[in-house]
Parts: structure tokens; C-alpha cells; sequence
């Protein structure tokens, strides 16, 4: 079964990093996969939040600052380490096969820490815009552009983000029932 699941998660990958190869692409997945260029729109959702909710504000943000950082450690050490799965740009068998978009290739492959921060952000941001009904798939897409990046440009594989898309969302779901439990926030 699993080596069955790892053969189907392969064929995904050249699917994705060969199969959809194109200059669009080859041009903007580098680029949207920069933590760099989101800086702006991280900003942004600051300035709303310290706008909205003035003095409990930085709650908030503690919570935001802390969820990243149990998110990320959770999925770039400690189920990296665990698992130890070999990224798709150094995987021997797909030599020759995978387009490597990018400059590094170090670290393990399972689970995308990328879409699990970048997931969890979605989720638990959007939690603070539940009246804006279409603030939730835009963030899901953001995230899942992230997420694709990632595949595109040769660094992971469909299952590793796929699984860090799910484990970002349950951190993200997670610490917002946090905040409005303990917080007690009018949202």
C-alpha cells in the first residue's frame, strides 16, 4: 500500500514538475514560492487586525507569531526528521527526470513547511474575517499557489504539501478556537 501510495506520489510529481512545464510558470512558481514577496500582503493583514481590534490587537499577533512558529518547527524538524524523505531534486531515481527551478535542494522532502505555514495562515487569518465570505477560498488559494510552487519548481512532492495543506489547516483551525476561547474577541 505504501509503496504503491509513493509510486502514485512520483507520478503526481512528473505530472506536475514536467507535464505542466511551461514559461509562465517557469517565470512565476520561483517567484511565488519567496516568503519575501508576501511581506506586503503580512502587512496588510497587521495593519487590519491593529485597526480592528486596537488594544487587544496584540493578542492576536502573539497568537499568529506562535502558530507559525509551532507549525514550522512541527513540520520542518520535527516530521522531517522523522521521516526523512528525500526531496524529489536529489531522489536518484528522478535524476535526469525532475526540472530543479531553484537554487538550493537541501533538507528533507515530508511534510511542506511551506504549505503548512502557509495554510495554518489561511485558515486562522481568515478567522478574523468570518463576515467577508470570500476572504476564506481567497487565502486557500494563495496558500494552494504556495503549495504548487513548491511541486512546480522541483522541491517537493503532491503528497508532502498536500499533508502540510491539512496539518496547516488543523494549526490554523487549532489556534483560532484558541483565540476565541481565551481571548474573547468580538469578531
Amino acid at each position: 500500500m505504501l509503496s504503491s501510495l509513493l509510486d502514485w506520489d512520483r507520478s503526481a510529481f512528473i505530472a506536475i514538475n514536467n507535464g505542466l512545464a511551461n514559461s509562465f510558470f517557469d517565470l512565476i512558481c520561483p517567484f511565488i514560492r519567496t516568503q519575501e514577496i508576501w511581506y506586503p500582503l503580512y502587512a496588510f493583514f497587521l495593519f487590519v487586525i491593529i485597526k480592528k481590534y486596537k488594544k487587544e490587537s496584540w493578542k492576536i499577533i502573539l497568537a499568529i507569531s506562535l502558530m507559525v512558529l509551532v507549525s514550522d518547527q512541527f513540520s520542518a524538524n520535527l516530521i522531517k526528521n522523522t521521516f526523512m524523505r528525500l526531496r524529489p531534486c536529489v531522489e536518484p531515481n528522478l535524476i535526469g527526470i525532475t526540472r530543479h527551478l531553484i537554487g538550493s535542494c537541501a533538507g528533507y522532502s515530508f511534510i511542506s513547511a511551506h504549505a503548512t505555514n502557509h495554510f495554518a495562515l489561511a485558515v486562522f487569518i481568515s478567522f478574523f474575517f468570518k463576515t467577508q465570505k470570500w476572504v476564506l477560498p481567497l487565502l486557500l488559494c494563495w496558500a494552494f499557489m504556495i503549495a504548487f510552487s513548491q511541486v512546480y519548481v522541483g522541491v517537493h512532492y503532491p503528497l508532502d504539501v498536500t499533508v502540510g495543506a491539512a496539518v496547516g489547516s488543523l494549526f490554523g483551525i487549532s489556534f483560532s478556537r484558541y483565540v476565541n476561547k481565551f481571548i474573547k474577541l468580538s469578531i
